[in-house]
C-alpha cells in the first residue's frame, strides 16, 4: 500500500489511473516517477497531472531504463515499483497507430513515433522461417507456418486490412475462435516484435529487484502467457529454492535481491470487471516482496 513520503514508479503510464492512485495514496508528500514510449501521452499526462505538482516525475522512456531514471532523480531506492503490461485504449482505438486489426491502417505498431523497427519491416523484409517463429512463440498461433508463408506470398502488405485478409485465409474457418479475432494473435506476436517486448521486460526485472527497498513492492500485470511466465518464473527464482536465474547474482552476495512472492497464484480479474472492461479477462497480476 502506497505511504506519505514513498518513492514509487510506474513504467507503463498509459491512461495515468494507476499513477494517479499511487500519488492519492501516498499525499501528501509520496513522489511518483513514471515512464512511457508514447510522447502524446506524456503530454497528455503533464496536464492532467498538474495537480500533483513536484510530486511525479515523468519521462519519455522505456520502462528498462529504471536505473537511469533512479540516477537522475537521484533516489537511493523505490519503495514501490509498478508495471503494466497491457495495451493503452488510446493506441488500440487510433487507427493510425496500425494495432487494431478492427480498423484499417499503416501496418505501424510502435509504442514510440522514434521507434526504428515498424510492423511494415516486419511483414514485407522478414524472412519466412522468422515470421513463423515470431507468431508461433510470441502469439502463440497453431497456424503459424501457414501464415508466415501466406504473408510472403501476398507481399507487399501496406495496412492492417492486408493483414488481416492473409490471417482470415490462412486459418480454416471451422479452427476461427470464437471469443477473440481470428487475427488477435497474429497482431499480438508482430507488436511484441516490433517493441522488443519480452527483450524489455527480462531487461527490467533484474533492475526492478535491485532498485527495491527493503520492504518495498514489485508488482507486474501481464497479459501473454509467456510474459506471466517470466514474471512467475523470476519471482520464484529470487525470492525461494531456485536462485540460479540467468542474469542474477549467486545468493552467496550480500548484494543479491531477494524476493518473496506476496500470493503463490496470480490475481486475475473478477466476472464484474471483465464484464466492464473485456480487456481485462487474461490480465494476471503477481508481485513480490524485498527482504532482507
Amino acid at each position: 500500500m502506497p505511504r506519505d513520503g514513498g518513492l514509487y514508479f510506474d513504467g507503463t503510464l498509459g491512461g495515468g489511473g494507476h499513477a494517479r492512485a499511487i500519488l492519492e495514496k501516498s499525499a501528501p508528500s509520496g513522489q511518483l516517477a513514471g515512464t512511457d514510449l508514447d510522447s502524446g501521452t506524456i503530454a497528455v499526462l503533464s496536464d492532467s497531472l498538474s495537480c500533483f505538482g513536484e510530486r511525479i516525475h515523468l519521462y519519455n522512456r522505456n520502462f528498462s531504463e529504471i536505473d537511469k531514471i533512479r540516477m537522475i532523480l537521484g533516489w537511493e531506492y523505490f519503495d514501490g515499483i509498478l508495471l503494466d503490461l497491457g495495451m493503452s485504449s488510446w493506441a488500440l482505438d487510433d487507427a493510425d497507430r496500425g494495432f487494431s486489426f478492427m480498423r484499417e491502417g499503416p501496418l505501424d505498431m510502435r509504442f514510440s513515433p522514434k521507434g526504428e523497427l515498424d510492423a511494415y519491416q516486419v511483414v514485407n523484409t522478414y524472412e519466412e522461417n522468422m515470421l513463423k517463429d515470431i507468431i508461433r512463440n510470441y502469439g502463440e498461433e497453431r497456424f503459424a507456418s501457414r501464415i508466415a508463408r501466406n504473408i510472403v506470398r501476398s507481399r507487399p502488405l501496406k495496412t492492417t486490412s492486408d493483414l488481416v485478409e492473409v490471417v482470415r485465409s490462412s486459418v480454416p474457418k471451422r479452427f476461427w475462435p470464437q471469443k477473440i479475432h481470428v487475427a488477435t494473435k497474429t497482431f499480438q506476436a508482430i507488436r511484441m516484435e516490433v517493441n522488443k517486448e519480452i527483450e524489455n521486460l527480462k531487461t527490467f526485472l533484474p533492475k526492478a529487484s535491485s532498485a527495491l527497498s527493503i520492504g518495498g513492492v514489485l508488482a507486474v500485470i501481464s497479459y501473454h502467457s509467456l510474459e506471466d511466465r517470466i514474471v512467475k518464473r523470476f519471482f520464484s527464482g529470487t525470492g525461494e529454492e531456485n536462485y540460479f536465474l540467468r542474469g542474477l547474482p549467486r545468493p552467496s552476495s550480500p548484494d543479491t535481491p531477494r524476493l518473496v512472492r506476496i500470493q503463490a497464484k496470480s490475481i486475475t480479474a473478477s466476472h464484474e470487471e471483465t464484464q466492464a472492461n473485456p480487456r481485462a479477462r487474461s490480465a494476471r497480476l503477481r508481485a513480490a516482496r524485498r527482504v532482507q
